[in-house]
């Protein structure tokens, strides 16, 4: 199989969901879920890469080895990093027979070498609104605190649980962010940040081929979310479990893994999986755009082989596939070897691909 040029790709072994992205000591990290020993799912360690243009990618020692009794049955699920005092911070849903999923802590002093916290797991039970699906914390400083959301639900209700903290190991419990039972039985990967003077909540839901990420935008006042506006830009089947982070130049950033659980890797397969180029998130008027940063600007093209569609209508075909999408006004394309990343209008849609 062809390696890609612009997307992070393990070079061997398997990825699922970025994590802990961050712009840390001068340089892009990204950290995601990852099985070094195979080109599938198994127990979970967190992989590590860096770059200093978000388009090539340097991968480095795995941080985090699922080694404590603790992780015993999982290993270490996803979650987010944050910069306090210097210190490189690991919050991540540790996973074991005894406790099920908790939340953990590892620090670094030099963003290569964690050490995880003595007192772990920081949160070892789900509160009564939640359930035994209690994972991907991503935190977040805003309001003069920082903010936990993890995802979770009960009685077939998805939830999105909100915690506080002063120091990222004390964490107090808020309450239910939000709750759907549209969105499935359980929410997953969730995050929370301000973005243009609004709050968005993000997640995904589960078992969808397309249209698996949400954004919510509303208000927020330290303790209640109020929902106003559902966005859902991505259309494309090969995109799940994004997360962001906001870069020194206050740009909010948004990385997706490029796959999808019904994608089988080749048997001879040594690597699986990539992450999506990274996009900038914005809000024009009351719509939410994703695009490809600007440094990918001189990757993207007007036309592609595999992609057919005509202006003015709302369907655009993408290696056979075909996929409604708003009015089409303009479509720039990302093709890198197998896969591609689509961008409708700016931004308003976009469609996440492998057409191998």
């Amino acid at each position: 199989m062809e390696r890609l040029q612009y997307h992070f790709e393990p070079q061997k072994g398997w990825i699922n969901d970025p994590n802990g992205l961050i712009q840390y000591g001068g340089k892009y990290h990204v950290f995601f879920q990852h099985n070094p020993f195979a080109a599938h799912w198994d127990t979970m360690h967190w992989g590590h890469a860096v770059s200093e243009d978000l388009l090539h990618w340097q991968e480095l020692p795995i941080a985090l080895y699922p080694d404590q009794p603790y992780e015993n049955a999982g290993g270490c699920y996803s979650g987010s990093a944050v910069e306090k005092d210097g210190k490189l911070y690991l919050i991540y849903t540790s996973v074991s027979h005894e406790m099920k999923q908790t939340q953990s802590v590892a620090v670094s002093e030099d963003g290569i070498n964690f050490v995880k916290h003595a007192g772990n797991p920081v949160i070892p039970h789900f509160p009564p609104e939640g359930s035994a699906d209690f994972r991907d914390p991503k935190v977040t400083f805003m309001l003069g605190s920082y903010y936990m959301v993890c995802g979770s639900g009960k009685d077939k209700v998805g939830k999105v649980l909100l915690y506080r903290s002063s120091d990222l190991l004390a964490w107090d419990y808020v309450g239910v962010l939000y709750e759907n039972a549209e969105y499935g039985p359980a929410i997953e990967c969730p995050d929370f940040f301000e973005l243009d003077g609004r709050f968005v909540l993000m997640f995904s839901r589960m078992g969808m081929i397309t249209h698996s990420t949400i954004f919510i935008t509303g208000d927020f006042d330290g303790k209640t979310f109020t929902p106003e506006q559902t966005h859902m830009p991505e259309i494309g089947p090969h995109f799940y479990a994004p997360q962001t982070f906001a870069d020194a130049s206050g740009r909010r950033i948004l990385i997706g893994w490029m796959n999808s659980w019904g994608r089988e890797p080749d048997e001879d397969a040594e690597y699986a999986g990539a992450l999506t180029v990274p996009r900038s998130i914005t809000m024009q008027g009351d719509k939410l755009y994703t695009y490809p940063v600007a440094e990918a600007a001189h990757l993207l093209a007007d036309s592609d082989d595999a992609v057919q569609f005509t202006l003015g209508e709302t369907e655009i075909s993408v290696g056979g596939t075909e996929l409604d999408c708003p009015p089409i006004q303009e479509v720039k394309i990302l093709r890198d070897g197998a896969s591609v990343e689509l961008f409708i209008n700016g931004g308003e849609a976009s469609v996440t691909a492998w057409i191998d």
